[in-house]
């Protein structure tokens, strides 16, 4: 009786384990596909990168040269003016991209939900727009000639014409500029949602104290968005790093190197010098200088937000 009793305790048992192991094996099969596009096309260049970073790269056969690529990117002047450039436009754009995105996104936040699709689609339409359409654009409008839509601006107030993208002293603005009249999509729709999200009893019981717009702005909004701020700052500071396309497309990272960017820095050692294991190691440093910035940002502003 009790071997009876065991083999019916026993036989549901061992049916759930079972079912339990299918369903993991078509967990994995689901899965399997995002692997491997994560292994080939992310993986496989990141240690690829890495071996060639210790390589005189050629196709026919690679040198092993050990720590020299790295050694000459920290004794490179141009690298270090590549990363103050970088850091310089980082500072300026940014900040500023969050602050517009989060005016924006208060603004449309009152308005009714068609009115609201309406601005969401229009403010992300840049986005996706082609970046080398979107540049086109913007030379006309930094023409230095009288032609230029600037230059036309800027001649209504009696300023004389300027040179935007081809003086060292204007370059850096410029594409400052074009960061900030551009690309504010992503983040006012991010913002919207989480705006969306928070709760009416604040503002209620914010109204019942009294508090003005600003205050309400100050106490209710600014705390609640800190999440969604903080993963806007991270992402921002991130792309603002791998920079390439304006400054590829707009000055080639001239006058004098006054717009070169890490991310250029290493496409022109690539492809243009073909010095593969030193674009790489400087691959890999910037891969580090990110990671550390990141770390520092939530360290100092995560440390009191609850997701």
């Amino acid at each position: 009786m009790a071997q009876l009793a065991k083999m019916r305790t026993t036989g549901p048992t061992k049916r759930k384990m079972l079912r339990i192991k299918g369903d993991t094996s078509w967990a994995y099969a689901f899965i399997a596909v995002a692997l491997v596009v994560y292994a080939v096309f992310t993986a496989y260049p990141v240690v690829s990168a890495l071996i060639i970073s210790f390589q005189e790269y050629k196709p026919l056969g690679s040198q092993f040269v050990g720590w020299e690529n790295y050694a000459n990117t920290f004794t490179d002047s141009l690298f270090w003016k590549s990363i103050k450039n970088t850091i310089v436009y980082t500072v300026l754009t940014v900040p500023v991209s969050l602050f517009l995105s989060f005016v924006i996104a208060i603004m449309i936040h009152p308005l009714r939900k068609g009115m609201q699709t309406t601005f969401k689609a229009i403010y992300y339409l840049p986005a996706v727009a082609s970046g080398v359409a979107l540049s086109v654009v913007w030379l006309w409008i930094f023409d230095p000639m009288t032609s230029g839509i600037l230059n036309q601006l800027l001649g209504l107030f009696g300023i004389t014409n300027q040179n935007w993208l081809g003086s060292s002293s204007t370059a850096m603005f410029s594409l400052v500029l074009m960061a900030w009249l551009s690309s504010h999509g992503t983040s006012i729709i991010i913002y919207l949602a989480a705006l969306l999200g928070i709760d009416h009893s604040y503002y209620e019981a914010a109204e019942l104290d009294g508090a003005s717009f600003l205050q309400k702005i100050w106490y209710i909004v600014i705390p609640c968005l800190k999440p969604t701020t903080l993963f806007l700052l991270v992402t921002g500071v991130i792309g603002s790093f791998q920079v390439f396309q304006n400054a590829y497309l707009m000055t080639g990272g001239g006058p004098d190197n006054a717009t070169t960017m890490v991310g250029l820095l290493i496409f022109n050692n690539a492809f243009k010098y073909f010095e593969f294991g030193e674009a790489a190691a400087q691959s890999l440093i910037l891969t580090v200088i990110i990671a550390g910035i990141s770390l520092l940002q939530f360290k100092f502003m995560g440390s009191d937000i609850e997701y």
